[in-house]
């Protein structure tokens, strides 16, 4: 999107904006209005809502009318020519920082964003090194947790024959999580030498990620009748109930046929309310899915994540280097990636995610 297009939109939603805002405050006057307390209340809240926005939005305006203004006076060739030119880089570079504040402004937030984010990453082609890289995604993920003062709770695993994950799922708990994390859903892919390989060719691998909003019981209704449950015995790391108790529990939910399995905890009752979450996240992912296929959901769009088969970002280890082929995003500092530090990755998915927003806001 270029400069221009993005004044476009940004003015023709600035011009929305204002004019609904005008809308409002007619309707509260109305004294039909004022005499139903429910209605008056969810126009004021909008009201409220918007007002920020509103405001940005005619000081946008104003700062175009200006500049338009300027650049006008400066076509000539006098004194006031030279004053007007320089008048109209001003306003431009506050025109610039005014549209990174509006792109936030204007593109109405995903009441998911605050959800916890429940983690999905499996072992994809590559056999062994597959399930050694799905280890290392996990690392990354758990480590930008930390950073950023999360937390993750386990759910379940599938250990790989040589280390790493066949399969791991965990629930990322914290502020604004699903909100930094839904666009890592996809396939990674990862180019590197494997340890057990003597010629030192590399090898390509890949793993699947996929980011789901945790679901609240109100969001989805799982009828009792539509689930079949097994109980098994756990394995690997968990202490001393592993391979003692039937603790494990594997849920089926018969009309989808989706498969939840959850190991982590040594009370089968919990490990139970833990696979009920996950399954109730998944379905709230189909359900969004098919309620909202005509708003171009960032799911369905190039940042977005409703195609997992398709490959997002490459891990390239000869070139400590990755890349985000979806934004054209790139970095060397493949270790730091690694080790956690996806703040600026992140930051510049949300950005292209907005920008496809407003444009299909405003389009």
């Amino acid at each position: 999107m270029t400069d221009t297009d993005t004044r476009d939109l940004l003015a023709r939603r600035a011009h929305d904006l204002l004019e609904r805002n005008e809308e409002l405050t007619r309707a509260m006057a109305d004294p039909d209005v004022l005499g139903d307390s429910d209605r008056l209340t969810r126009l004021a809240q909008e009201h409220s809502d918007i007002g920020p926005a509103v405001e940005a939005g005619h000081e946008y305006l104003r700062l175009l009318d200006q500049l338009g203004q300027a650049e006008e006076l400066a076509g000539g060739e006098d004194e006031l020519a030279e004053m007007a030119g320089e008048e109209a880089q001003d306003l431009r570079e506050r025109i610039r920082a005014m549209e990174e504040r509006l792109r936030w402004l204007f593109v109405p937030r995903d009441p998911l964003d605050d959800r916890p984010a429940v983690m999905e990453i499996r072992a994809g082609t590559g056999g062994d090194e597959a399930a050694l890289f799905a280890g290392d995604l996990h690392r990354m993920y758990t480590r930008y947790a930390s950073g950023r003062g999360w937390s993750v709770e386990p759910v379940s695993f599938s250990e790989g024959g040589a280390g790493g994950f066949k399969e791991v799922i965990f629930v990322v708990r914290g502020r604004d999580v699903y909100g930094r994390l839904r666009y890592e859903s996809g396939v990674h892919r990862v180019q590197r030498v494997p340890e057990t390989e003597s010629g030192g060719r590399i090898h390509t691998s890949a793993a699947t990620v996929a980011v789901l909003p945790e679901a609240e019981d109100v969001d989805v209704h799982i009828d009792p009748g539509d689930l079949k449950i097994d109980v098994y015995r756990s394995s690997g790391p968990g202490g001393q109930s592993v391979n003692t108790t039937d603790s494990a529990v594997r849920i089926t939910h018969l009309s989808t046929g989706l498969v939840v399995t959850c190991q982590d905890e040594k009370s089968q009752h919990k490990n139970k309310a833990k696979a009920l979450k996950v399954l109730r996240s998944r379905l709230l992912d189909r359900k969004i899915a098919e309620q909202e296929a005509a708003r171009a959901r960032e799911r369905r769009a190039q940042v977005g994540t409703g195609d997992r088969s398709a490959k997002i970002r490459t891990y390239n280890y000869p070139q400590s280097r990755v890349t985000d082929h979806r934004i054209g995003y790139t970095t060397h500092d493949l270790q730091g990636i690694l080790d956690g530090d996806l703040d600026a990755l992140v930051d510049a998915l949300r950005v292209a995610g907005m920008e496809e927003r407003l444009e299909a806001a405003t389009g």
